[in-house]
Parts: C-alpha cells; structure tokens; sequence
C-alpha cells in the first residue's frame, strides 16, 4: 500500500486500487494528526473501498478531529489560497441579493451583520437552494429563484436562513457538528412570511 500527503483544496481523502497495489491520498492538513486519528483514517479508507462496515469508534474519531476549531480554520484557509470560488453578480434579472440582504438585515438584526459576498449560483441547480460558505464569507443562492414567478418572500427567506448562518456558526458539540441550534431555529420562525415561503418551496 502507498500512501501520499496531497495538497487538496478541502480535507479530502481517496483511496483505489491500481495495478493490485492500494494507492491513498490524503490531505496534508492531516499530516501532523495523532497516530490514532491516521489510524482511525486508515480503517474508514479500507472499509469504504471494501465496502465493509465502518466502526463507530473510528468514524467519531475521526470526525472529532477534523471538525475541531483548529483544523476547520486550516482548512478555510487553505480553500482561500487554494481553491477557486467563482462568484456571478448578486444583481439578478429579477432580484438583487444586496439589497435584499441590506433590507433583512435592518429588520431583523438591527444592521450588525457585516454583508458577506453575495451571488447568484452559475447554475439553476435545485438540490441546493443557497448556502453560506465561511472559507470565502459568500452567500449564493440557486439561480433558479431569479425569476419573475417566484414570489419574493421566498428569496428573502432564503437569504434570511444563510444569514441565520453567518450568525451562528457551526459548532462542535462533542464529536457532532451543530448546524441549527436552538437558537437559529428560534430566530428562524421570526421570518415574517414564514409559511408562504415555505409552501412554495415544498411545491418547487
């Protein structure tokens, strides 16, 4: 079996077999990690390959590691320097992020949010509506929802949620990552247009 530290632009891992011989790549953002977070790697490598069951003790390991505060600075860090995020405008054909952004934020946090990077996606993808991405501070929202027949509470409310993210950031509770705390939830059901939103999105 070989094995290389590779200069990914994620903490990505790959593994395949080439030739009979076992070749792995992993991200060297991992190259300075305990003997027994490589070891728990190692495992889940094999059994993903294999396809074999992947131990609970090693996959809790292994996630504990990669998403303490430390390493996911790394690794935003090194997706700034290495990674390539194309933004589009955040002026659509039919809607302008900005200014929706600047308007919820008056409402709905008293204008302390600092406005991120704001774009339409390139694409009209529906299998994600939008994200906030930490590593470029950039809200993107599916350009389908540029568009005349999509009501603008639902684009508020979606720029609404990321925004919700730019306060919350993801935590770290014991060897879990929090996405929606108690505390985003509670803020998320002050959204005005709530169930409007929401009903068209289930019909989407």
């Amino acid at each position: 079996m070989s094995t290389k530290f590779f200069a990914f632009a994620n903490i990505n891992n790959t593994i395949r077999l080439r030739q009979g011989k076992l070749l792995a790549r992993v991200s060297d953002l991992l190259e300075g990690a305990p003997d027994t977070v490589l070891h728990s790697l190692a495992h889940i490598l094999l059994a993903k390959m294999y396809r074999k069951p992947i131990e609970r003790a090693h996959t809790l390991r292994y996630r504990r590691y990669v998403s303490s505060h430390e390493l996911s600075r790394q690794a935003h860090l090194v997706r700034q320097i290495r990674g390539r995020k194309r933004l589009a405008s955040a002026h659509g054909h039919t809607y302008n992020l900005e200014e929706i952004f600047d308007r919820l934020n008056s409402l709905y946090f008293h204008g302390l949010l600092a406005r991120p990077r704001l774009a339409w996606s390139a694409n009209t993808a529906r299998n994600r509506l939008g994200h906030y991405d930490p590593a470029y501070n950039a809200i993107v929202l599916s350009r389908v929802f540029d568009h005349p027949r999509v009501p603008r509470a639902a684009v508020e409310y979606i720029v609404y949620h990321e925004m919700l993210h730019l306060k919350h950031p993801v935590k770290l509770r014991g060897s879990r990552r929090c996405v929606h705390s108690a505390e985003f939830r509670a803020e998320e059901k002050l959204f005005s247009h709530l169930a409007e939103a929401k009903s068209f999105l289930k019909h989407l």
